[in-house]
């Protein structure tokens, strides 16, 4: 189907998104923190990267910024347990696709999924 980036300081969130995933046959790789994000999106350029906002280090609004210098195409969902209008505002400014509270709702995530992925391949 495509690849895409799971970043999560939380290794649970990790396995549970790598185990939807790769069962509706997406390629997935994953990120612990936003540096080693940032490097793999270098290296792997994913279709679709899913960033946990709260992250120790570099966060996850700073590693938007830093994806979209270099790879302005890559679609970016922020994943984030905080609900907070004024972050998810934020987030879309700095070119965000989406923005999705957890716990997460699998199947909000495979239709924004399956859209953005259409999408991309039309282009």
């Amino acid at each position: 189907m495509g690849r895409i980036l799971v970043v999560d300081d939380e290794i649970n969130v990790i396995r549970l998104l790598q185990k939807f995933l790769v069962s509706k046959d997406y390629d997935v790789c994953t990120a612990v923190d936003g540096r080693t994000a940032v490097e793999k999106v270098r290296e792997l350029k994913p279709q679709i990267v899913l960033l946990d906002i709260l992250m120790p280090g570099m966060n996850g609004m700073d590693t938007l910024k830093e994806i979209k210098k270099f790879e302005p195409d890559t679609v970016v969902i922020m994943v984030t347990a905080v609900i907070d209008e004024e972050l998810a505002k934020s987030s879309i400014q700095l070119g965000a696709f989406d923005y999705i509270t957890k716990p997460i709702n699998l199947d909000y995530l495979e239709t924004c999924l399956l859209v953005k992925m259409q999408q991309l391949e039309k282009q």
